[in-house]
C-alpha cells in the first residue's frame, strides 16, 4: 500500500518577529535587522513555492508600529519602497501573485503607487498568493468589515437578520482566501499581536524562539512537519472524524 503524503498547508500566516534584537546582539542599528529580515522573506518564499504551498500571508508593519520612533519608520519605509523597487520583478517571474491588506493611506504617496503598480503586474499569477499585511490590524480589519455591512443595512441592501458569519467574513481581507491552517510566529513570544484574529479561529499555533532574519528551509520545514501530526478537529470529536462519512462506505 503507497503511504500516504504528510497533510500540508494551504495557508501559512506568520508574524516575522526579532528583525530588531537580531540586529542588537550584533551591535548593529536595527535597521540591520530589517534589512536581514527581508532575506528570509525571500528564504520562506521561496519554501512556499517549491513545496506548492498555496498562500503565504506576512505581517510586515502592524497599525500599532506607527507609534514606533521616527526614525524606525523612516527606514523601514525606505526599506519597504526599496523592496518593491527590487523584488516585485522577481516575483513575478516566479509566478506569485503579490498584495497588500492594511490601511495603506497611511503610506507615502510613492509606496502606495509602488503597491498598486505591484499588484497590478502580478495579478494573474497562479503559483503563490503573498500577501503582505502592512498597517494592518485584525480588530481594524474586523470593524471595517462591520461597517460596510451597516452601510449595506442603511441604504437597505441587507437586513440585519441576513448578517452571518458568512456575511461577515466576505467583507474581511482575505476573504477570497481559505484560512490560514498554520500560523508561525519568530522571535519567542507567545502571542498573536492582532493579526488574522478573525482568520484565525482554527488556525494551528506553532511558535519559535529563533528571530526572522535567522529562519531557513529546515526551521519552516520543522513547522510544516509539526503541523502535519496535528489532528484539526474544528469543533468535532477525534471519534467524528475517523467515523465513514455517510455514502462514502461501499
Amino acid at each position: 500500500m503507497p503511504t500516504r503524503a504528510a497533510p500540508l498547508p494551504h495557508h501559512i500566516a506568520i508574524i516575522m518577529d526579532g528583525n530588531g534584537r537580531w540586529a542588537q546582539r550584533r551591535h548593529r542599528p536595527r535597521i540591520i535587522g530589517h534589512r536581514a529580515g527581508a532575506q528570509a522573506v525571500k528564504r520562506c518564499v521561496e519554501f512556499c513555492l517549491q513545496r506548492g504551498i498555496e498562500a503565504l500571508t506576512l505581517f510586515a508593519f502592524s497599525s500599532e508600529n506607527w507609534n514606533r520612533p521616527s526614525e524606525e519608520v523612516g527606514g523601514l519605509m525606505k526599506l519597504f519602497l526599496g523592496a518593491l523597487e527590487r523584488e516585485v520583478d522577481e516575483l513575478h517571474r516566479l509566478g506569485a501573485r503579490l498584495r497588500f491588506i492594511g490601511e495603506r493611506s497611511r503610506f507615502d504617496p510613492a509606496i502606495q503607487a509602488r503597491m498598486h503598480a505591484a499588484e497590478a503586474l502580478t495579478a494573474s499569477n497562479p503559483k503563490l498568493q503573498l500577501t503582505i499585511a502592512a498597517s494592518y490590524g485584525g480588530r481594524q480589519d474586523i470593524v471595517h468589515a462591520a461597517r460596510l455591512l451597516a452601510e449595506d443595512v442603511a441604504a437597505g441592501r441587507l437586513l440585519p437578520e441576513q448578517i452571518d458569519e458568512s456575511a461577515l467574513s466576505a467583507q474581511m481581507a482575505l476573504a477570497d482566501l481559505p484560512a490560514p491552517d498554520l500560523f508561525i510566529r519568530t522571535g519567542g513570544e507567545l502571542r498573536i499581536s492582532n493579526f488574522l484574529l478573525w482568520q484565525m479561529a482554527y488556525t494551528e499555533l506553532w511558535f519559535t524562539d529563533t528571530l526572522w532574519p535567522d529562519v531557513d528551509a529546515q526551521m519552516l520545514q520543522q513547522a510544516v512537519d509539526d503541523f502535519a501530526t496535528r489532528e484539526r478537529r474544528f469543533g468535532l470529536t477525534s471519534a467524528q472524524l475517523r467515523a465513514p462519512h455517510p455514502g462514502n462506505t461501499p
